[in-house]
């Protein structure tokens, strides 16, 4: 059975100012130089991105963004469109759950928004998952299936495609979802993927995401479909960053 490459992905979220990011990536690049076969990834906010992208310029971290709008242009009033984006990042997290709860994204917004990230060339980072009262309701695999069906029923392969599973009520609580669960789930969402898309989710990345952090990291990756991971607060920290890639990849091997 092919391997997905182990994927670690920081969202920096409303954090590090334009300023500060900067000299911070550079300490994640220094610090990650001896670390290969790791696809890393940072996410800071838009108006750093020209910053971080000068200093990633030529190295093996990758840049992405916290978001994209669907048109390509047009009066949208503080968006952003995804061929804007692609002139400095390679990857965009789109349907995070802050981004369904708190600006009221639904299921075909994202869908959207995915399409429209692949047609330029970007790679989505697609989020998904369910909060604490639909997974205490048992309606967490229903929900986790509507969202990843809705998102990717038009994208014609997974290629470029990574999906993160967080479940919402993990996310920045410090508790995270036990390795087991996150496991079952992920297992669940690789076999909707290869009936939607056959072999080729075999390689599909899917990264855990939900508190987790350098001390819990190498129990998640250790499970054998979860490809990496979605990092929230520990990626706020270069050096607690550097040791939760370095403990991934060593539990990968």
């Amino acid at each position: 059975m092919p391997v997905p490459d182990l994927v670690i992905a920081a969202n920096w979220k409303m954090n590090i100012l334009p300023s500060e990011a900067g000299d911070f990536a550079e300490r994640i690049l220094n610090g990650l130089q001896v670390v290969h076969g790791v696809t890393k990834i940072v996410c800071p906010a838009s108006l750093a991105l020209p910053t971080v992208a000068e200093r990633l310029k030529g190295s093996e971290v990758y840049l992405g963004a916290q978001n994209v709008h669907h048109e390509s242009k047009g009066a949208y009033t503080g968006e952003v469109s995804p061929s804007m984006v692609r002139e400095m990042c390679e990857y965009v997290i789109l349907g995070h759950s802050e981004r369904r709860q708190q600006f009221g994204e639904t299921d075909e917004m994202v869908a959207k928004k995915i399409t429209a990230a692949i047609r330029v060339g970007l790679k989505p980072i697609l989020c998904i998952g369910e909060t604490l009262s639909e997974r205490e309701a048992g309606d967490a695999t229903v929900v986790v299936q509507r969202q990843v069906r809705t998102a990717l029923r038009e994208v014609p392969s997974l290629n470029d495609v990574v999906v993160a599973y967080e479940p919402v009520w993990a996310i920045g609580t410090g508790v995270p979802s036990s390795p087991a669960d996150a496991q079952q789930m992920m297992e669940f969402i690789r076999g909707l993927m290869q009936e939607d898309f056959g072999r080729s989710a075999l390689d599909l990345p899917l990264l855990y995401g939900g508190s987790v952090d350098a001390n819990n990291v190498a129990g998640f990756i250790a499970q054998p479909d979860i490809n990496g991971a979605l990092v929230g607060s520990a990626g706020l920290d270069a050096e607690r960053f550097i040791d939760l890639v370095k403990n991934a990849y060593a539990a990968s091997g």
